[in-house]
């Protein structure tokens, strides 16, 4: 009985995500990671997906597994989020669809001493990870509104709550998404438009364990880095996922000063990445 329960508000929870944020998800950066995960997910509650990244080959093979798995209508488009026609090639892509959702996930993020990466990494981070969020918000939140319904979920991190050593752009591109997801929630939301930055820790995926980072905390898994944050979408305008995380986060952002907080997290990244590079 128990069960039976379970399985009609599953159903329940999957046709009011359907109704508020389908028929069409764009997921960019989706060819794996969370960026899979979130397409995974979003198809598992009823929802086509749009899924945009640079890699063909993964791309594809996600997109066939989801069609595969969940019977939804499924698109695929290759191209670097960082080009200047972004727009155009996501209108290319989305011709014709009913956008209820957008997912920003993708980023690009150089490790290691400031002054010994090249400038041409961190202009790349600020227009993959700044830049092409800012120009799909801006693309999609109009057509949002008008709609009356819908959300964006842009996805930040851990690391752009504070200045940290050792991936000090990539944590200030993050700190973009946070602070742009929190005005967008509080200027959208009047229009029936849900925003969120999902501001993850350590996570398993594949660029996490490529960086070969030494001796952080346990990550999380990317399933259950998506099942909090596609709960929390509606509910918040931020969201630091774990419950570790968020204890961390608390004690870093409100219990301790901030040069502190600075030099305890820059030392933790200088022993996780030590003498890395780009990644």
């Amino acid at each position: 009985m128990a069960g039976a329960r379970a399985v009609r508000k599953k159903k329940m929870d999957s046709l009011q995500f359907r109704e508020r944020y389908g028929p069409w998800a764009v997921v960019a950066g989706a060819s794996q990671g969370l960026g899979a995960e979130f397409a995974r997910q979003i198809a598992a509650r009823g929802v086509n997906v749009a899924l945009v990244a640079v890699d063909r080959e993964r791309l594809q093979a996600v997109g066939s597994e989801i069609r595969s798995a969940h019977g939804v209508e499924v698109r695929t488009a290759t191209f670097d989020l960082a080009d200047a026609d972004l727009g155009g090639s996501v209108d290319a892509l989305t011709s014709g669809l009913d956008v209820g959702l957008l997912v920003y996930n993708a980023a690009y993020a150089p490790i290691g001493r400031f002054v010994d990466q090249p400038l041409e990494g961190a202009l790349r981070a600020l227009d993959v990870n700044c830049r092409a969020p800012l120009v799909l918000a801006h693309r999609f939140a109009p057509r949002l509104v008008a709609r009356g319904r819908g959300g964006i979920l842009l996805l930040s991190s851990m690391a752009g709550l504070h200045g940290t050593a050792m991936v000090a752009t990539s944590a200030a591109t993050k700190a973009f998404n946070l602070v742009l997801a929190e005005g967008l929630w509080a200027e959208l939301r009047e229009n029936g438009v849900d925003v969120l930055a999902c501001c993850p820790g350590p996570t398993r995926t594949p660029g996490y364990l490529q960086s070969k980072a030494r001796g952080s905390l346990r990550p999380m898994e990317p399933d259950a880095v998506v099942i909090e944050t596609l709960r929390a979408l509606g509910a918040k305008p931020s969201l630091v996922t774990g419950r570790s995380n968020r204890l961390a986060a608390f004690v870093f952002s409100r219990l301790l000063s901030r040069e502190t907080s600075v030099r305890l997290m820059s030392g933790a990244t200088r022993r996780m990445y030590g003498d890395a590079g780009t990644r």
